[in-house]
């Protein structure tokens, strides 16, 4: 895993020219109810993991007036909208109707962990990849990014028609073939996503959300998969999610999601991809040896709980064997080789196809600023999304001493 994936980004040509967005500052209450967009308070409600009575009790209204708001029955007061901007933590313009929207529905989300999940964090992740629809949307006006090709994907510009076979493993041979990867090892995973125009997230960590794993969709012009940090502290099950989600967007982009059953294939298509059968085989120990399992998760990328799994499932053990390696791997957890690693150590494993093509951006004109004004968010919003740390002056106390 030496060597780094970079995603190709290029300038567009009449950068300097694409300007917009609409300044907060400069606008009063009045003329934001008259333009008042129903489906953006319920995006910064979610977004902030509040109920609709939670949200009526610090406005001072009734839910049922919430919901009027929402459904678009009825519009807030003047008088009432900065107290919204200021509960929901975002600028009084983030109401306003016009700019791009991705509006998705819960259903349209592949989840990891659905049963574990409630319905206000799932809402949640939903509202936020919508968000990150809209930074992809903003950054794609001045920034050529990769073109998807993705077999199935019906937006995508590469292989468009062509679909991947239905069966997961031979699915996983298939894009395998696609993207020219061979039968070994796959390094940089996530960076490969991105070079092949999947846009790959990985928020800060968010209380919300501790149950959520990882949830991707392929209704939008982009594919995009999240990858939570909560339950995703380990660079091997980090890919894992990113293979299982990339599993759901080319067997299950048509489907509606929540099926256990998309949820098995998606896990058949991400141990065919990660560790194909023909390659991997020869390599695991004909008995159980986590010494070298550990070795072999160093390799290829997986985790050796993943690899004693692999190693049921191609018959080289059986149920109760399998049982009891896991045993003798929970009571090794922490020892060197089998601790969790973040993904924070492997730069490739991390999502940056976004950040660099602000970068991009910011070389060619762009301002942080005015970026925010352009999406209606709060600048640390877009720093927290962007994963671009706010540069401070190192103060330092001078002695008296002259």
């Amino acid at each position: 895993m030496s060597r780094d994936i970079q995603p190709p980004l290029f300038a567009a040509p009449d950068l300097r020219s694409r300007r917009g967005g609409t300044s907060s500052g400069d606008l009063s209450p009045v003329e934001v109810h008259d333009a008042f967009d129903p489906t953006r308070l319920t995006q910064a409600r979610n977004l902030a993991g509040m109920t609709k009575r939670k949200l009526a009790d610090d406005l001072g209204v009734t839910p049922a007036a919430v919901s009027q708001y929402e459904m678009g029955t009825n519009r807030p007061r003047p008088d009432l909208l900065p107290r919204l901007a200021e509960v929901l933590d975002v600028p009084l313009a983030f109401f306003l109707a016009g700019r791009p929207h991705a509006r998705l529905d819960t259903s349209a989300a592949h989840f990891r962990s659905t049963r574990s999940t409630r319905a206000y964090q799932r809402a949640k992740a939903v509202a936020f990849t919508e968000q990150v629809w809209e930074l992809t949307y903003a950054l794609e006006k001045r920034v050529q990014l990769p073109f998807v090709d993705l077999p199935g994907f019906t937006g995508g510009e590469v292989h468009p028609g062509t679909d991947l076979p239905t069966d997961p493993v031979a699915a996983a041979c298939a894009l395998r073939a696609a993207w020219g990867l061979g039968a070994g090892p796959i390094t940089h995973l996530v960076r490969r996503l991105e070079a092949h125009g999947i846009v790959v997230h990985s928020p800060q960590r968010d209380d919300d959300m501790l149950s959520v794993d990882a949830f991707s969709t392929s209704r939008l012009p982009r594919p995009v998969i999240v990858l939570t940090p909560n339950r995703s502290d380990d660079v091997y099950r980090h890919r894992f999610s990113a293979a299982h989600e990339l599993g759901h967007l080319v067997l299950h982009g048509e489907a509606t999601p929540g099926d256990i059953t998309q949820e098995h294939q998606a896990d058949m298509f991400a141990a065919e991809f990660l560790t194909p059968r023909e390659a991997i085989l020869p390599q695991l120990p004909a008995r159980l040896d986590l010494r070298r399992l550990s070795q072999l998760r160093s390799t290829w990328g997986v985790s050796v709980h993943s690899l004693i799994y692999r190693s049921r499932e191609l018959g080289l053990l059986s149920d109760s064997s399998a049982s009891r390696a896991y045993q003798r791997l929970h009571s090794l957890s922490g020892q060197p080789g089998f601790a969790p690693e973040p993904p924070t150590g492997y730069p490739g494993e991390l999502p940056s196809l976004l950040a660099q093509a602000f970068n991009l951006a910011c070389d060619h004109g762009l301002t942080i600023t005015e970026l925010a004004r352009e999406l209606a968010w709060n600048i640390s919003r877009v720093r927290q999304l962007l994963g671009v740390e706010e540069h401070r002056p190192v103060l330092r106390v001078l002695s008296g001493e002259s």
